[in-house]
């Protein structure tokens, strides 16, 4: 399994609706965030999949909320990979607060898409020869 943690990111005022908490909407873009930032700790970037000919678009994306991140928080995200991708790649969240408080987890389900033709590839050679180490037995 792969994990990585994204640190520091902090909630901006601009972040949160009228009652002070961040509007759902957003968590999105955290997940985004750290799903970005732990291929880029692989030294795999979407850039460089994207100028190959592949994309990546969300599939599915589910949310649970806990407790409120609020305006000027420092949020850590913890993203982890559970399985090796074939054309699917599935990203699990947990993200908390500068107290290590759990306020949300999640995952997002993204597939490998040719750009030329639209149609469903499987990950990238690249992305799977960073990722096999973590997955292989250690015995």
């Amino acid at each position: 399994m792969f994990v990585h943690e994204v640190k520091g990111i902090r909630v901006r005022y601009a972040d949160t609706d009228q009652m002070g908490y961040v509007y759902y909407g957003n968590y999105a873009r955290y997940y985004e965030i750290g799903r970005v930032e732990a291929l880029r700790s692989l030294d795999f970037h979407y850039k460089a999949m994207e100028d190959s000919g592949v994309m990546m678009p969300v599939y599915e994306c589910h949310y649970k909320y806990l407790k409120p991140a609020r305006y000027d928080d420092e949020l850590n995200i913890l993203v982890k990979i559970e399985e090796l991708p074939g054309v699917r790649i599935r990203f699990a969240y947990e993200i908390r607060n500068q107290e290590r408080v759990l306020l949300n987890t999640g995952d997002t389900t993204l597939v490998f898409q040719r750009m030329d033709t639209g149609k469903l590839c499987p990950a990238p050679d690249k992305l799977l020869e960073k990722l096999k180490p973590y997955f292989e037995s250690k015995g």
